[in-house]
């Protein structure tokens, strides 16, 4: 899977799942398996053992990998779910934009 159209920072909703209607912030892309990882959406609780990189064990909260296909952009605009498109300036330049109103994604 290649070619993701969402980055880093991007405000985003889910549309399917047990976190369905949240919004949240992709704090990291996985390109090669197509998911994202989205602050606060899909935590799960792990048990971690003590080690000596994290020297306190006990129950955290892991924020897991979401599926690509089940969440989309939030418009800037209006703030309603977007798909993203393509739009090349004069000078050659690729900016992403709102399907939905036309307005730039940051």
């Amino acid at each position: 899977m290649a070619g993701l159209k969402v980055k880093k920072g991007d405000r985003v909703v889910v549309l399917a799942g047990k976190d369905k209607g949240k919004e949240g912030d992709v704090s990291r892309v996985l390109p090669k398996e197509g998911k994202v990882i989205v602050d606060g959406i899909n935590v799960v609780k792990r048990h971690q053992k003590p080690t000596s990189a994290t020297m306190q064990g006990g129950i955290i909260d892991k924020d897991l990998p979401i599926p690509v296909s089940r969440i989309a952009i939030v418009s800037p605009e209006d703030g309603r779910p977007t798909r993203v498109g393509y739009r090349f300036e004069p000078d050659g330049t690729k900016v992403r934009i709102c399907k939905r109103t036309g307005a730039d994604l940051p």
